[in-house]
């Protein structure tokens, strides 16, 4: 995979939406449960009980956004000891759960730094050109529609799945398929691991027709082992998505500056 660091398409306005959702991504992880933990490795019984049961209360869950069946008992953030041994007590659940929101609250949830930073780094590099496009509030609204589309595509393919669904990947991804309908052409600098990272100047549509791609055959199947968690069919859907709502304003969308091929190593310049 590649790992996009800078792409040479200049915007005409601060991305302010862009950054606000970068702050919010990064305040909320922050005062997620087991934060602490996803940095020292550390996870003991308590705090995972806790983010359990936090993720029950703010996660998006197939089976409840499908068939709107929650559930009589949760985790309620504690830990005991039951005949089988230590555990996450349970018991009727302290709030109302409505289960469209949660899909809007699992959008600025993460599982990790390494989540929560890759998906960082897409919005950043490719979000800034789509809300130069689509002004602000187009663009926020955009981005909810997208983490929406994505989040329930996912569900009705995995209408009885209960395991928690979060991120703002869905939503990234349909800025991503934007990208791709408006910028086509555009330079990426990207890093490509062979031996080293090497830096490679590439055009959009390779970069982010690759990853899209991708997506598509892991959330076959292929490729990836059972024990895997990504919701690649929540990306794919995103991206589709994404990819329509833009199109209309493709006609209207001035080129990026022109590509002159393929630099690398030490020809290669961010600025050419």
């Amino acid at each position: 995979m590649v790992i996009p660091v800078h792409d040479v398409n200049p915007v005409s306005r601060t991305p302010w939406v862009t950054y606000a959702l970068i702050a919010a991504n990064v305040l909320v992880f922050l005062s997620m449960p087991g934060t602490a933990g996803s940095v020292t490795g550390e996870s003991g019984l308590a705090q995972l009980c806790h983010l359990q049961a936090f993720l029950d209360h703010y996660a998006a869950v197939p089976q409840e956004l499908i068939h709107h069946r929650l559930p009589r008992l949760v985790p309620t953030g504690e830990a005991g000891i039951g005949s089988g041994g230590p555990g996450c007590v349970v018991g009727p659940p302290g709030y109302h759960k409505s289960p469209a929101l949660s899909v809007f609250t699992a959008m600025f949830l993460h599982g990790g730094w390494l989540h929560l930073l890759g998906n960082m780094l897409f919005l950043l590099i490719f979000g800034n050109n789509i809300e130069d496009r689509m002004g602000h509030i187009r663009f926020a609204l955009f981005y909810v529609a997208c983490g929406y589309a994505a989040s329930y595509g996912f569900a009705l393919a995995n209408s009885d799945s209960s395991d928690p669904l979060i991120g703002a990947s869905g939503a990234i991804a349909g800025v991503l398929g934007a990208y791709l309908v408006l910028y086509p052409k555009a330079r990426v600098w990207v890093l490509v691991p062979f031996l080293v990272f090497l830096p490679l100047r590439l055009p959009a549509w390779l970069v982010l027709g690759f990853w899209f791609a991708l997506q598509a055959v892991y959330s076959s199947g292929e490729g990836v082992t059972e024990a895997g968690t990504v919701a690649y069919a929540a990306h794919v859907v995103g991206f589709l998505a994404g990819m329509l709502l833009a199109w209309p304003l493709r006609a209207g969308t001035p080129p990026p500056p022109e590509p002159r091929g393929l630099l690398f190593g030490r020809r290669a310049r961010p600025g050419l």
